[in-house]
């Protein structure tokens, strides 16, 4: 089981800056896209934390970990990022599957995009990439519990289930997106059990998810989502 997340915050660059954390009863098997404890494995905790949109940092598992860390998560975990005010996380339940998202929508996308013009200035070197425009960061991340073992392939579909049902509250909400450039899904069941062999949105843990995700995306995209830190500077 994961339990409900605890709300706390660390000290840095002199803010207060707040943290989303999960405990998990007994280790869990994770899928998932985070940049700390992506892929497939078993993972004992999840934490979605707040950074300001000046961040900038280059390492952010080594940051991830260090934050777990400071709050005694021991073993292997998710970590995630987020420009949202993570105590605006938006829960969700259906047919026994769990969903925490924290939606961020300020960088609206469609994944398919035409590739970006280079920046003018002199030609690039066979040595250097084109310069590509700067972009503002918007996030959704989501955090799924599905109560019962799925098989590899079920947590694989799981998380391109969830994506479709982001993508769906987005459109809903009118936005001419799929997501965001930095979105990232976890989906989490326990790592014991007879493995469940499907996980689309037909499935029998895929729809009550599917469902789960849209309604937390669309609820959390509803109003205006004002960054943290733009909070913050007033």
């Amino acid at each position: 089981m994961l339990c409900e997340p605890f709300l706390t915050s660390r000290s840095e660059s002199g803010w207060d800056i707040p943290l989303l954390a999960w405990r998990a009863e007994s280790p869990l098997l994770a899928v998932g896209s985070a940049p700390l404890g992506g892929g497939i494995g078993v993972r004992r905790w999840v934490l979605n934390a707040t950074v300001p949109m000046s961040y900038d940092r280059d390492d952010p598992a080594a940051h991830l970990a260090e934050l777990a860390h400071g709050l005694d998560l021991d073993g292997p975990g998710v970590g995630l990022l987020t420009g949202v005010d993570v105590s605006e996380v938006v829960r969700r339940t259906d047919g026994g599957v769990r969903v925490w998202a924290t939606v961020g929508l300020g960088t609206p996308v469609w994944a398919a995009a035409p590739e970006p013009a280079a920046a003018p200035g002199p030609a690039p070197s066979a040595a250097s990439e084109p310069a590509r425009p700067a972009q503002h960061v918007g996030t959704v991340n989501i955090v799924v519990y599905v109560p019962a073992r799925l098989g590899d392939a079920a947590l694989v579909n799981a998380v391109a289930t969830a994506t479709e049902a982001k993508a769906q509250a987005i459109w809903e909400l009118g936005l001419p997106a799929t997501g965001t450039p930095t979105d990232a899904v976890t989906v989490l069941c326990p790592a014991d059990g007879d493995p469940a062999p499907y996980g689309g949105p037909r499935s029998a843990w895929g729809a009550p998810l599917a469902r789960a995700v849209h309604a937390a995306v669309r609820s959390g995209g509803a109003g205006t989502v004002v960054p943290w830190s733009d909070r913050r500077a007033g």
